[in-house]
């Protein structure tokens, strides 16, 4: 399309966001979005244009109006965890579709591994984590490991240790990626190799409704954190239309937040683990539907609804037509 008729279609719309103040925080959302398409879209076709120069300017208006009336209290809090970080997410979904893939085929790989290899469990688990989980099997509780310490102290030790592996995954994103791609590599093998132990010793499903109580909420935030990291890593690789330096930085802020958003969610994961998951007696309906919640929120939450959002927030914004077709990947609008 010619900046001049990019101009004509737009130049009205743009004209109304500075005159007409937004009628509700929606609104002004909207009008948010809407606009970092056309500066994305400016940005990529007409770089040094004086129209990309004006759209970064009214952008940046837009965004300070967006937040100069929020206290930065429980509103700040708020708007964060319902629209920020879903917005977020929806930006970089295929980003973090890229690691749940990357995640499942180590796991394939950690499967086939014990499969062909019987050493191979304890080299990843080690000897003693194997022999004691073996004599809990003869014992009839396959899953004591999870009763051998004060709740408390194991829900603070896992906690602060998933939260510690999270960051450092999110972080290992600045090696190009490779660093982070080694982390789920570590983790998806080991889940892959656990899941096929209990299975050759016929427990398979005992472990099942036992370890993904907590593990449902954990191994999906392990696997965002890792999706917070190849975020980063994009930015540097891929700059797109701006410095590297400036595409890495704004890349870098979008993988924090994400990685700080999952604090919660390895805290409930934390909690479980420590308080629920050593309740092995528990019924299996009790367990599936712990199981089933936490799924139910993990595909809501980061699929779901940002998908809703993002949708809504754009329809909601006026003169919307069939140009957006034309506009590129709106992961690559400014963080």
């Amino acid at each position: 399309m010619r900046e001049a008729v990019f101009l004509r279609q737009n130049e009205e719309r743009w004209q109304q966001y500075e005159r007409t103040p937004a009628r509700n925080p929606d609104e002004l959302a909207a009008r948010f979005v809407a606009l970092t398409d056309d500066l994305a879209y400016a940005q990529t076709f007409y770089p040094q244009s004086p129209t990309t120069a004006y759209l970064n300017t009214l952008a940046g208006k837009l965004h300070q109006r967006l937040y100069a009336n929020k206290r930065e209290g429980t509103q700040r809090f708020g708007h964060f965890w319902v629209v920020e970080l879903p917005l977020l997410v929806a930006r970089h979904h295929r980003t973090l579709a890229v690691a749940a893939v990357i995640f499942l085929v180590f796991c394939l790989v950690g499967a086939l591994s014990a499969a062909y290899d019987d050493s191979f469990v304890r080299v990843v688990m080690g000897d003693g984590y194997v022999d004691r989980t073996i004599a809990n099997i003869r014992k009839g509780d396959p899953m004591a490991v999870y009763k051998g310490e004060d709740e408390t102290v194991m829900f603070l030790g896992i906690t602060a240790n998933n939260v510690k592996v999270a960051l450092f995954t999110y972080a290992l994103g600045s090696t190009a990626g490779l660093g982070t791609i080694y982390m789920l590599f570590a983790n998806g093998v080991m889940l892959g190799a656990f899941q096929y132990f209990f299975y050759q010793y016929h427990v398979l499903q005992a472990s099942v409704l036992t370890i993904w109580i907590h593990g449902t909420l954990e191994i999906s935030a392990i696997v965002l954190a890792g999706g917070a990291g190849l975020v980063m890593a994009r930015g540097l690789l891929f700059p797109g239309t701006y410095s590297r330096s400036e595409a890495f930085r704004a890349a870098a802020r979008d993988g924090l937040k994400l990685a700080i958003g999952l604090v919660p969610v390895f805290v409930v994961a934390g909690f479980l683990e420590g308080f629920v998951t050593r309740h092995t007696e528990m019924p299996v309906l009790a367990s599936l539907s712990i199981i089933g919640l936490s799924a139910v929120f993990i595909i809501w939450y980061f699929v779901v609804y940002p998908i809703r959002l993002t949708r809504r927030l754009r329809e909601s914004s006026p003169d919307n037509n069939a140009r957006r077709a034309e506009l590129v990947e709106f992961g690559n609008s400014p963080a």
